[in-house]
């Protein structure tokens, strides 16, 4: 008896063992908490990331990253750095590569074609085609804070593609958000400093060995190198690659919402976003 109990042990130390190696080294599976990725990325979707090869390959500009929370006060001490970065410690954070080592990144506000200010990105001198920037607007909603969620302006709330979407609790949070000073709507393209945002759209670095600048696609809703800056290439740990599922929800576990939700949890599923790849 004592024999097989020990046999059974060890077996279910060698099978955590493989999970926890193919989960830090080689796959990874993640799922958006907030919209600072929006539209390529919408809360509640999940991902699986390539955890191999940025141990032999650098990220390269566009590609999409997880990397653990910049702020997050790591050890000093080697392997409880490791132990943190990899194992239990900070957050996962999802953003774009915008700038690799080398690089000088210089944001500046210029108007466009309507005198409107908005902010324009040069990467070495050359002006930044962008085309994976959010171009909806953004609305406060409900949640345990503000989430500002893209909006199609175009269809109802009951019809919106992102988010379901109640309209008189919309505009309930547009008036408390009016009541703080800010705008009820954040338009594309506006700078940050017009909504009152931390972080700035204007900013003039050079990376140095190891250092990148990261930036999420939904430019009015993301918390990324505008604030915190350059990027310690040590903590990136992913590229994003195939989304799995898409579910309108913020709970962390899906069986979980299914048996709050048995009836209407399918509705909330984004059909059309399940299984595609990400660029």
């Amino acid at each position: 008896m004592i024999s097989t109990i020990k046999r059974e042990l060890r077996e279910w130390a060698v099978l955590l063992l493989i999970v926890f190696c193919i989960r830090t080294f080689l796959l990874g599976m993640y799922q958006v908490p907030t919209g600072s990725m929006e539209t390529t990325m919408l809360v509640g979707e999940r991902f699986v990331a390539d955890k191999l090869t940025p141990f032999f390959s650098p990220p390269q500009h566009g590609e999409i990253i997880a990397f653990c929370d910049p702020g997050y006060p790591y050890s000093d001490n080697p392997v409880m750095n490791w132990f943190q970065r990899y194992v239990w410690g900070p957050s996962n954070w999802t953003k774009r590569v915008i700038g690799i080592p080398g690089d000088h990144l210089k944001s500046v506000i210029e108007n466009d074609e309507q005198g409107k200010p908005h902010p324009v990105v040069y990467r070495n001198g050359k002006k930044l085609d962008e085309p994976y920037i959010n171009k909806y607007p953004l609305v406060p909603y409900h949640g345990p804070m503000i989430h500002w969620l893209s909006w199609d302006p175009n269809k109802p709330f009951e019809q919106q593609p992102f988010y379901a979407m109640d309209g008189d609790l919309v505009r309930k949070w547009e008036l408390f958000v009016q009541r703080l000073g800010h705008l009820p709507i954040r338009w594309p393209g506006t700078p940050l400093d017009a909504i009152g945002s931390s972080g700035t759209d204007e900013f003039d670095v050079i990376l140095g060995e190891n250092e990148y600048w990261a930036m999420g696609d939904n430019r009015l809703g993301s918390d990324d190198s505008r604030r915190w800056g350059k990027l310690n290439g040590r903590l990136i740990h992913g590229r994003i690659l195939w989304r799995l599922f898409s579910v309108d929800s913020n709970e962390s576990w899906l069986l979980l919402d299914i048996l709050k939700n048995p009836l209407t949890f399918w509705k909330k599923v984004r059909w059309s976003r399940c299984l595609n790849r990400v660029q």
